[in-house]
């Protein structure tokens, strides 16, 4: 019973901890090219692990199609960029870099995303 009791509160605390990470903060994004108009301004900033992160557009619609974008980092700056739609599919970006010029970039073949 008290194993079951530990159990529980580690699960507990283990959810309160990714729920503080999930914490959107308002930033600015950009986000150019990949078939879309390009999009200025303001977005939601939610941290993931390893540098990955993901963004959604605040007071638009979307950016082009995306309701939310999903930079994953695989490797250092390198990273698979992933946009959901409004009709939940997961469309893939494909690769990207991170800016050297500009750490707050991430460059694909077709597109940048931009975080500050």
């Amino acid at each position: 019973m008290k194993r079951i009791a530990v159990l529980i509160v580690s699960i507990v605390m283990m959810q309160q901890l990714l729920l503080e990470e999930a914490v959107a903060r308002s930033a600015r994004c950009i986000v150019v090219g990949a078939g879309a108009p390009p999009y200025q301004g303001k977005c939601d900033f939610s941290v993931e692990n390893g540098g990955s992160f993901s963004i959604t557009p605040t007071g638009k619609p979307a950016f082009g199609g995306a309701t939310v974008i999903n930079v994953s980092v695989i490797s250092p700056g390198v990273a698979e960029v992933r946009g959901l739609t409004r009709d939940g599919i997961n469309s893939r970006w494909g690769e990207a870099q991170r800016s050297k010029a500009d750490p707050a970039c991430w460059t694909g073949s077709d597109f940048k995303i931009c975080v500050y």
